[in-house]
């Protein structure tokens, strides 16, 4: 305490230059417009990047909350399109409310490999979330797999980087259907085979999904054709496609369900037993 005073004592005059300093500066601009409005320009500039510099910060750690937000804002978007696309333009106004047969979930990927022969993804969500065997995988680029395997909590996906995935899928600019593959070589590049020589094939040409089967609905993108080879000896193309996903950097995904697939896969069974 008693060092206290002696500083008190040993810088009285500058603690009292000090204080009639402020007194003045406070006086001037509360008596003075333009002083006072400098002041206050001056404070907001101030205080406003110090917010603005806390609202970045914030933000940054709340990145994965505004995800999961946009996640779900797409989600809703893509079911009310599927909704549209079932429809019959006849309906109207009211065509929007006929149900979709496909439905949408988010999910975050936790583990992703793309470097082995058999790759897989591993989401954060499982049998507690409705996720089941055979639901479609994609982002918001295009197809990522098809789920192989369900626990409680958590769920496998099939990567289409994977030498036992066959997908169907077709040109968008016409109605010729292939066989979607992979032959290891590059996480950038599947192939697309069974294309006839009759085909209309460029490079650029966009490859989507071909909506024959009970996983993928119809146009999915998939990617574009960056090289392709037709052996004379040969009536059909093999087609090496880019895709539009870099699988290497994945982070959120979608689930597709097809609300209407266990009716079809039953019809198609009494169809095949019958013959």
């Amino acid at each position: 305490m008693q060092q206290i005073i002696f500083f008190f004592i040993r810088n009285k005059n500058f603690l009292l230059f000090a204080v009639l300093f402020f007194v003045s500066v406070y006086l001037t601009i509360q008596t003075h417009g333009y002083h006072n409005g400098k002041y206050v320009s001056s404070a907001n500039f101030i205080s406003g990047n110090v917010f603005s510099a806390k609202s970045n910060v914030t933000g940054y750690f709340g990145l994965d909350e505004q995800n999961q937000r946009l996640l779900e804002e797409n989600k809703r978007l893509r079911t009310q399109l599927e909704a549209l696309k079932s429809s019959d333009e006849s309906h109207g106004a009211d065509s929007i409310t006929i149900p979709s047969g496909f439905k949408y979930k988010s999910a975050r990927i936790i583990n992703n490999t793309y470097s082995k022969s058999k790759n897989y993804l591993t989401l954060q969500k499982g049998k507690k979330d409705s996720v089941k065997i055979d639901m479609g995988v994609i982002s918001s680029k295009g197809i990522i797999g098809i789920v192989n395997a369900v626990s409680e909590n958590f769920s496998t996906v099939q990567s289409i980087l994977n030498t036992e995935s066959q997908i169907n899928a077709r040109l968008k600019k016409s109605n010729h259907f292939g066989t979607l593959t992979w032959d290891t070589k590059d996480p950038n590049i599947v192939q697309l085979i069974d294309i006839p020589r009759l085909a209309p094939v460029k490079f650029g040409d966009t490859i989507i999904t071909g909506g024959k089967s009970t996983i993928f609905p119809e146009g999915i993108l998939i990617g574009t054709i960056q090289e392709y080879n037709l052996d004379e000896a040969d009536n059909y193309y093999d087609l090496q496609v880019k895709l539009f996903n870099d699988m290497t950097n994945l982070k959120h995904v979608y689930l597709i369900e097809n609300t209407n697939s266990e009716e079809i896969l039953q019809l198609e069974n009494q169809v095949e037993h019958a013959e």
